[in-house]
């Protein structure tokens, strides 16, 4: 099978051919339909060799939908054909937190060697994806693989990080999305479906922007020095009940600090390595910093029954398996408009 390997620390990733994987006792064997390019696959192939977490070389795609293309034995409720999405963040399966469905938090996935696919072992840039579980596969029931792809991080992430806040989110509240990129955008969409707060998106360029308000954006303003100070007259001086900061760099955490109300949420989903000091006189009185990570299995499903019914779609652009390098290198330019989905099998 051919799959988009990175191979060589700093090196760009390369299209190989692998032997096709075959399942295991329990193991389910995926036809992929679709698989998503994301900034954190970015993240992993800039980080330096000292450290490096992951073995090389390493089959990219940690956003995956496919076909079930063969069981293993023991394995049960799945047939042949059926179409389905991959849930990503794979735990241990039977610690407190996975128990809850919650495996982006599981206990154990470090003391085990535990990693998601695409992000530690092979992932969905391929023909053939090898999941470890039927646990880790939900139906897809009628979605496009193509708009049901992202849905698995830039869907289920935001999704993740906007229900903490949504006691916050009431009428006449105000929520600010930094970066309206492949999850920002998506972001966008889940405040309005799910709340009624005047939302308020900050991006760097006008396409970006423009973007923002096709899906729902009250307020598109460009994220600059002076984007605090707009936020501020936008919400009559008082700020912003929830911030999310989807790109997480110095200047974007640093402005989602200054647009956050009293008692208001700071959400930092992006992995752009800035951090923001919490203290006493720091922040506006009583408010909370946090940094969640994927989300559950239930909320994936909540995900998923959201796009069927219409409240909530990814802005993609589709490129071939052999296409994949260059899809990674117009994402790495800021030049993606939503999310990139590769077609493996297309």
């Amino acid at each position: 099978m051919k799959a988009l390997q990175y191979r060589t620390i700093g090196a760009p990733p390369e299209v190989v051919t692998l032997p096709d994987p075959e399942p295991g006792p329990g193991q389910v064997l995926l036809k992929v339909t679709a698989a998503g390019v994301c900034h954190s696959d970015i993240a992993v192939m800039s980080w330096p060799a000292e450290g490096f977490p992951y073995e090389l070389p390493l089959t990219l795609g940690h956003e995956g939908v496919g076909t079930v293309a063969a069981l293993g034995a023991g394995v049960t409720g799945l047939a042949e054909g059926d179409a389905v999405a991959v849930y990503g963040p794979w735990g241990c399966g039977t610690c407190a937190k996975c128990a809850e469905g919650k495996e982006n938090y599981c206990l154990r996935a470090d003391e085990l060697g535990i990693r998601p696919p695409g992000l530690g072992r092979p992932g969905s840039m391929a023909e053939y994806l090898l999941i470890d579980d039927p646990r880790h596969l939900v139906p897809l029931d009628g979605l496009d693989p193509v708009a049901a792809v992202p849905l698995t991080d830039a869907g289920l992430t935001p999704y993740h990080a906007i229900k903490r806040s949504l006691p916050k989110l009431v009428p006449g509240s105000t929520a600010v999305v930094i970066g309206t990129g492949g999850l920002g955008h998506v972001a966008i969409q889940l405040l309005r479906a799910l709340t009624s707060a005047r939302v308020v998106a900050l991006d760097v360029s006008e396409e970006k922007l423009r973007l923002a308000r096709e899906v729902g954006a009250h307020e598109a303003v460009l994220s600059d020095a002076k984007a605090a100070d707009a936020v501020r007259e936008i919400t009559g001086g008082l700020g912003a009940e929830a911030v999310f900061d989807f790109v997480g760099v110095a200047p974007t955490v640093k402005t989602a600090g200054a647009v956050a109300a009293v008692e208001g949420d700071v959400t930092l989903v992006g992995i752009g390595g800035a951090s923001l000091p919490v203290g006493f006189g720091m922040l506006p009185f009583e408010v909370s910093v946090n940094a969640p990570y994927w989300g559950s299995r239930s909320e994936l499903i909540e995900v998923l029954n959201l796009a069927r019914s219409g409240a909530v779609s990814v802005h993609t652009e589709t490129y071939s398996l052999d296409e994949a390098p260059l899809a990674y290198e117009r994402l790495h330019e800021g030049k993606v408009n939503g999310r990139a989905v590769i077609l493996p099998n297309g």
